[in-house]
């Protein structure tokens, strides 16, 4: 849960810097961090690169293609974005969306293949990487947004991934499940530690795209002492999702994904969709 930091940005080595010293008292105080999203290892841990960027995609397919996009790419379309084409729809780096600014994972994506859960009907809680539905993504963009000067504010993982065919609208089928099913609680699984999951409640969603959902989590410290928060919103648009998971070094709840981050993201991926 801990730990999203800055490192994304130009001035983000003297941020990461102040935010680890930050992070080691909060860690202390707080007897332990939550096992549940915000380290840096990534999508099968590929050292920053973005999921999707890599080839994977088999040369025939429409995400493989530089600038392809399938039969029809845009919102209502059958076919995903290519990779060229989503990194031009999600924040840039060093973008300001009010009092936040959006930055890359410079060692790769959040929340990756390394995070799971029991029972695995509630994985789409946890992440929405490769493997975690039926519906694997064909292209994937990456972004941490926060405040550089809160060493231990708010932070959003906002990732976009599009999909193939009815894919992005699986994804969302299953996270829907998942909502249900695990409301009384799962347990996430990690390389290094274990976050109970106490409760999942759904909460308003925002009037975007084809569809949203939106999610509060209640989650047990490591050491089994303490509640912490973190919220996640997923949007489907046509063949893509735009999810953002929000959390916060600290016991505090933060109430939601924050407002400005969801909507700057959405008109931003809505204009350029329909450009």
């Amino acid at each position: 849960m801990f730990g999203a930091g800055n490192e994304g940005r130009p001035d983000g080595r003297r941020a990461r810097l102040r935010r680890a010293a930050a992070l080691a008292l909060a860690v202390a105080a707080l007897t332990g961090a939550a096992a549940c999203g915000g380290d840096e290892k990534g999508d099968g841990d590929k050292g920053g690169q973005e999921p999707g960027a890599d080839s994977k995609a088999p040369a025939s397919s429409p995400a493989a293609e530089p600038g392809g996009s399938g039969d029809s790419a845009g919102p209502g379309g059958s076919g995903a974005l290519s990779q060229r084409d989503l990194t031009a729809l999600a924040f840039t780096d060093g973008e300001k969306i009010g009092k936040y600014t959006a930055g890359e994972f410079t060692l790769g994506a959040p929340l990756g293949e390394d995070y799971t859960a029991d029972p695995a009907t509630c994985q789409p809680l946890v992440s929405l990487a490769k493997g975690a539905t039926a519906f694997d993504p064909a292209s994937e963009v990456h972004r941490n947004v926060d405040v550089a000067e809160e060493m231990l504010g708010t932070t959003v993982a906002v990732q976009l991934r599009s999909y193939n065919g009815d894919g992005a609208a699986g994804v969302m089928k299953a996270l829907a499940t998942a909502g249900k099913e695990c409301a009384g609680g799962f347990v996430e699984n990690r390389a290094v530690a274990k976050g109970q999951y106490l409760k999942v409640e759904q909460v308003k969603a925002p009037d975007h795209g084809d569809e949203a959902q939106a999610y509060r989590f209640t989650i047990l410290d490591v050491k089994g002492t303490l509640k912490l928060y973190e919220y996640l919103t997923v949007v489907r648009s046509g063949t893509t999702t735009l999810s953002f998971r929000a959390d916060i070094t600290d016991t505090k709840d933060i109430g939601k994904v924050p407002d400005e981050v969801v909507t700057a993201q959405w008109k931003k991926f809505e204009a350029g969709s329909k450009g």
